[in-house]
């Protein structure tokens, strides 16, 4: 199935050319099947960002195998073919560059790749070395995405923002490629923080990364988590964040959380966007998602007699939209203000 492209979708993100702001996010029952990827290619996806390859899994492979490589190599000094001569195969890292080569030759639409991991000093080598990996490998853009538990008592917010705006640099100025970052929602000063990330060498910013929240079997007494499908509701966070941000930083927003369908994506993009991720409504729904989510799109494009999705960019943020209120506190105490109990169980009694 081959999806013509409709110009009124076509867009720039990162510098790359896209047919479409529909891009599918990091996820690996999206990308790590080339027949998959190349379904999506022809639904009209306008780029794919590959599943994360996790900072551990390269720095504990390659650190596995040379262990292997040296152990017992002076147990016997006739012993010349003791030690495994080959090169490591199917290693984390190695395994994620034969993923980018194969799904690079596979499809024409942009292949991003994405890294996910702690960043505190002592991996800011091991980002760069992979990252610079992750581009030689083909890979035309890079997302970055900035996971951290900072649950020590004596470290301040700031030494972990520095410690993120320390590995972003540290990547950027290693690369050619563009590089886009992920982030959570719980900065104190997230606007502060995107406009460092800016300074730092990123060109696009993803709101909001989804952390897999523990859990607690009150019957077998264990802990544990498990994979949850983002839902509607989760779009509001990333709305608001995106129409308050656009116009104040220099850097292209991305929606990502809970978007699944064409209606969905004229929101975002009229908060600010500049592409939106989907992945959850494409594990659901299955093949043919992005197809229905385009003809939604571009039925509401012309019921508005609106030419491209560049003229929606923008028009509801907090900039430009009539009443920029909705975006900020005022609102919030009017609406939990006006909020009556009419309609509650309380109601009557």
């Amino acid at each position: 199935m081959n999806r013509q492209v409709d110009v009124a979708l076509s867009t720039t993100f990162l510098g790359l050319q896209l047919d479409s702001p529909i891009v599918v996010g990091a996820a690996p029952p999206l990308s790590s099947d080339l027949a998959r990827l190349e379904q999506l290619q022809a639904e009209g996806a306008g780029a794919v960002v590959l599943h994360s390859l996790f900072l551990e899994q390269a720095e504990r492979d390659w650190r596995e195998w040379w262990n292997h490589q040296n152990d017992g190599r002076e147990s016997h000094h006739e012993a010349t073919e003791y030690c495994p001569s080959t090169e490591p195969q199917f290693l984390g890292l190695d395994g994620y560059v034969r993923e980018i080569e194969a799904a690079r030759s596979s499809v024409s639409i942009p292949v991003i790749a994405s890294l996910n991991g702690d960043c505190c000093s002592r991996h800011r080598q091991s980002w760069v070395e992979v990252a610079t990996a992750v581009e030689q490998a083909g890979a035309d853009a890079l997302e970055l995405n900035l996971y951290s538990v900072p649950s020590a008592v004596d470290r301040k917010s700031e030494c972990v923002e520095q410690e993120q705006l320390a590995v972003v640099n540290a990547v950027c100025s290693a690369l050619e490629i563009p590089v886009a970052v992920k982030i959570s929602p719980w900065y104190t000063g997230l606007a502060a923080m995107g406009q460092d990330l800016q300074k730092a060498g990123a060109r696009g910013l993803v709101l909001f990364n989804r952390f897999y929240e523990l859990d607690i079997d009150i019957e077998t007494l264990e802990t544990n988590s498990r994979f949850r499908l983002s839902t509607a509701a989760e779009q509001q966070l990333p709305l608001r964040w995106i129409g308050l941000l656009y116009g104040r930083i220099d850097l292209e927003l991305v929606a990502s959380g809970g978007i699944a369908s064409g209606l969905d994506v004229v929101r975002m993009l009229m908060a600010g966007a500049q592409v939106t991720q989907v992945v959850s409504a494409l594990i659901r729904q299955g093949p043919g998602q992005i197809v229905r989510m385009h003809d939604e799109l571009m039925q509401w494009l012309e019921s508005h007699g609106i030419e491209g999705i560049c003229d929606l960019q923008g028009t509801l943020s907090h900039q430009r939209c009539a009443d920029p209120e909705n975006y900020m506190r005022a609102q919030y105490i009017r609406a939990l203000s006006s909020y009556s109990c009419d309609t509650t169980p309380f109601a009557n009694g």
